[in-house]
C-alpha cells in the first residue's frame, strides 16, 4: 500500500469515527422515515399525473366517438339525397376517426396498466413505510432507554471523572475525620489519667482528690454556720414586730376616746343654745 493510499485510508477512517460520534441514531431514523414519506408522495403525484393524462385521452376518445356518429348521420343523409360523393367523404372521415379511437383505446389501456402497477407499488411502499415507522419508534425507545440506563450506571458506579473526584474527596474526608476522632479520644484518655498535670505543680491525682474533699467539707461547715446565725436573728425581729403592733393598738384606742369626748361637748353646747333661744321667746 502506497503512502497516498494509506493517507487516504487514515483520513477516511478518522472522518468515519468523527461522524459516528456525531451521529444521533434517533435523528437518522427520523430522517430516513421522512425520505421514505417523500418518495411515497412522489409516487402518489406520479399516479395523479398519469390518471390526469388518461382522463384527457378518454375525453378525446368521447369526442371522436361523437364525430363518428356525426359522420355516420352525414353519410346517411347524403345517400338519401343521392349524393354519393358526400356520403363517401363522410364515411372516409368516419373511418379515420375510428382508427384514432383504436389508437386511443390502446394508449388508454397502456396508461391504465401503468396506473395499476403504480398503485400496487404505492400500496407496497406505504406498507413498508408503516412497518418502518413502527420499527423506528421501537428502536428509538430502546436507544433512549439504553442511553438512560448507561447514564444511571455511570452515575452509580462513579465511572466518570467527576464521580472519581467525588469519591477521592469522600475518602480523604473520612480519613481526616477518623484521625480527628482518634486524636480527641486520646486527649480525653490522657486527661483522665492525669498525664496533662501542670508542670509547676507537685501534686498528683491523689492530692487533687484530697483537696477537693477538704474544699467540700469547708463549704458544708460554712453553710451550717450560716444556718445557725439565721436561726438566732429571727426571734428579736418577731418581738420587735409584736411591740410595734401593741403600740399601734394603744394609739388607736386613745384617739377613739378623744373623738368621743369632743362629740359630747359639741352636743352639750348645742343643747344650751336651744334653751337660751326658748327662754328669749318666752320673755317676749
Amino acid at each position: 500500500m502506497g503512502i497516498l493510499s494509506r493517507t487516504s485510508y487514515v483520513i477516511r477512517s478518522k472522518i468515519n469515527a468523527i461522524l459516528n460520534r456525531a451521529e444521533d441514531p434517533t435523528e437518522t431514523l427520523d430522517y430516513s422515515y421522512e425520505k421514505m414519506r417523500d418518495e411515497l408522495q412522489q409516487v402518489k403525484q406520479g399516479i395523479a399525473d398519469l390518471t390526469t393524462q388518461k382522463k384527457r385521452l378518454e375525453i378525446q376518445k368521447r369526442r371522436l366517438e361523437e364525430n363518428v356518429e356525426k359522420h355516420n348521420e352525414q353519410a346517411r343523409e347524403a345517400v338519401r339525397q343521392d349524393r354519393e360523393d358526400l356520403a363517401r367523404q363522410a364515411l372516409e372521415k368516419k373511418n379515420s376517426k375510428m382508427n384514432q379511437i383504436e389508437e386511443l383505446d390502446s394508449q388508454i389501456a397502456q396508461l391504465q396498466s401503468t396506473q395499476d402497477d403504480l398503485v400496487d407499488k404505492k400500496n407496497q411502499l406505504q406498507g413498508r413505510i408503516e412497518e418502518f415507522r413502527t420499527k423506528k419508534e421501537t428502536m428509538k425507545a430502546r436507544y433512549e432507554a439504553a442511553e438512560a440506563s448507561s447514564r444511571v450506571s455511570e452515575a452509580m458506579s462513579g465511572v466518570g471523572d467527576e464521580m472519581a473526584d467525588v469519591g477521592s474527596a469522600i475518602e480523604r474526608a473520612e480519613e481526616r475525620t477518623d484521625e480527628m476522632e482518634a486524636r480527641s479520644a486520646a486527649m480525653d484518655e490522657l486527661q483522665d489519667t492525669g498525664a496533662f498535670d501542670d508542670a509547676l505543680s507537685d501534686k498528683d491525682s491523689i492530692d487533687r482528690e484530697l483537696d477537693a474533699g477538704r474544699s467540700a467539707s469547708e463549704v458544708d461547715s460554712e453553710l451550717e454556720t450560716l444556718k445557725a446565725e439565721m436561726g438566732k436573728g429571727t426571734a428579736p425581729e418577731e418581738t420587735a414586730d409584736a411591740d410595734t403592733e401593741s403600740a399601734d393598738a394603744s394609739a388607736d384606742a386613745d384617739l377613739e376616746d378623744i373623738e368621743a369626748d369632743v362629740d359630747d361637748e359639741e352636743v352639750e353646747a348645742e343643747l344650751e343654745e336651744l334653751r337660751e333661744a326658748e327662754e328669749e321667746k318666752s320673755a317676749e
